[in-house]
């Protein structure tokens, strides 16, 4: 299942959050950095996923 939330924290990053932690702190700081910067967004996606 990891692999599937990874390839969509890829293409998504808010989404491949939102299935690991739902609508937590993680969710809405994912947004704001991918607003800011989609590589950032992606690379604090992948950070959540891998941690858990």
């Amino acid at each position: 299942m990891d692999i599937i939330r990874i390839i969509l924290a890829i293409l998504l990053p808010p989404v491949g959050v939102f299935l690991q932690v739902g609508f937590g702190l993680h969710f809405w700081v994912n947004i704001l950095l991918t607003i800011m910067g989609y590589i950032p967004g992606i690379v604090h996606a992948v950070w959540i996923i891998a941690r858990r």
